[in-house]
């Protein structure tokens, strides 16, 4: 079977279920090899830039083509797919199904559209063995699947025990202009690795929000993981976020307790590795539990703000 992704997390799943896609979107860089697979679309934005700049970079490219990416309709008909894995998630982070129905059409290759549409590790959990049908991998998704329960259900074990009142409220920030903080797993993640997560329920969409909330919400732990951005980008272009008003009198920075965090590997991609990224933030929540995490995935976030002093009395 030929299977064409356009998603990285779906990219993910098939190398995961034993599958080299045909081909690959812009954005598939893991593992490495399937960097050098065909790319089968374009984006009209330049992922380099600050939020602030790139969400201008959006709004421009729907007002004058009607989306941020364009299919490679040659490379389409060259890669010739018998199955083309896209999503439903948000159409700025990845080709949309339309678009991809539209291409297949206009190609005039006869593909099947598998869409993944994933909010929560159950979802996750079920695309997975749905791949696994359709890739006829049933029995290797299975395993994939049981060892990732395996795994959450380990950070859940070591944080059931935490009393209601030491578990710190999280805000994880997937974009930082305008600002935005993460719904869809994340609350999920947060619970399992011990906190609480005041600003959004299980399953929400990601959606901007007013500053005022943030600081109402006055969140106890503030990770920095903007959709797309390395460590390197967020650490860059931080300012969009520090630089708020009131940002100094957050809980997160008197405490010292603001990260960055690898948002384009791990918070954002919801495919096998979010259950890496539930490790890594169990890290950051409860650092007297769990391992802390390497520094190409989270780091402090400077904060050119005076911390609380330590109380000598």
């Amino acid at each position: 079977m030929r299977v064409a992704s356009l998603l990285p997390s779906a990219t993910e799943i098939c190398y995961a279920l034993g599958v080299e896609p045909v081909g690959v979107s812009h954005e598939c860089d893991w593992p490495p090899e399937a960097e050098d697979l065909p790319t089968l679309d374009r984006s009209r934005v330049d992922p380099d830039r600050s939020s602030a700049e790139i969400n201008e970079q959006v709004a421009q490219a729907e007002r004058d083509h009607g989306g941020v990416y364009e299919i490679r309709l040659d490379a389409l008909s060259e890669t010739d797919p018998d199955v083309v894995v896209t999503q439903g998630v948000c159409d700025v982070c990845a080709v949309d199904t339309l678009l991809v129905e539209e291409a297949i059409a206009e190609a005039g290759i006869d593909a099947e559209v598998l869409t993944t549409d994933v909010h929560s590790l159950d979802d996750l959990y079920h695309d997975i063995e749905r791949f696994g049908e359709v890739f006829d991998r049933e029995e290797r998704a299975a395993d994939l699947v049981a060892d990732l329960r395996e795994r959450v259900d380990a950070v859940r074990e070591r944080t059931a025990g935490i009393a209601p009142e030491e578990r710190p409220s999280v805000a994880v920030f997937d974009w930082l202009d305008p600002v935005m903080v993460a719904g869809h797993w994340m609350p999920e993640l947060v619970d399992a690795a011990g906190g609480t997560y005041p600003m959004a329920d299980a399953g929400d969409r990601s959606t901007p929000r007013e500053w005022a909330s943030v600081r109402d919400a006055d969140p106890d732990i503030a990770v920095a993981a903007p959709c797309g951005f390395g460590l390197d980008q967020t650490l860059d272009t931080r300012e969009e976020l520090t630089g708020r008003p009131g940002f100094a009198d957050l809980t997160a920075v008197r405490e010292g307790r603001v990260y960055a965090m690898d948002g384009h590997y791990f918070v954002n991609r919801p495919g096998p590795r979010l259950v890496d990224t539930l490790e890594h933030l169990a890290g950051l929540v409860h650092p007297e539990l769990f391992e802390e995490s390497p520094d190409d995935v989270a780091r402090d976030l400077p904060v050119d703000v005076p911390r609380r002093k330590e109380s000598t009395a």
